[in-house]
């Protein structure tokens, strides 16, 4: 439950803050953007299951995976609204990662087959440094 609450306030909440924060002129506009940028789950429709509670989207949907995340950084460099893009679509990244290392946590077991294990692994062990 609290995995849940955490996981939709980083994809709906969180997304209002930074656009408010950093883009106070036209926070409205970047929020839907920001929001819009959640598209990118629709590459879930290909697995089968299409839900999964113990899946790692990292590196297993098409759109999650690294060079997809690659992706995402370079549009940061791109001209307004691409860069507002790769931001949203890196932050749903990390939302993601965030949850796999969640899952993690609550059952190593669970996510013993995820293709982003290792690197779930060494997040947990970088920020516990």
């Amino acid at each position: 439950m609290f995995q849940t609450v955490i996981h939709y306030f980083l994809h709906f909440g969180m997304p209002l803050i930074i656009a408010y924060l950093f883009f106070r002129n036209d926070y409205k506009r970047v929020y839907l953007i920001l929001l819009a940028t959640m598209l990118v789950d629709l590459d879930h429709l290909l697995a089968t299951p299409i839900f999964s509670p113990n899946r790692c989207s990292i590196n297993f949907h098409p759109l999650h995976t690294y060079y997809a995340i690659a992706v995402y950084v370079a549009m940061l460099f791109l001209p307004k609204p691409y860069k507002i893009i790769g931001l949203g679509l890196l932050f749903h990244m990390l939302t993601d990662l965030n949850d796999c290392v969640m899952t993690y946590l609550a059952c190593q077991q669970c996510v013993s087959e995820t293709p982003a294990r290792e690197l779930v692994a060494w997040f947990i062990k970088a920020t516990n440094s």
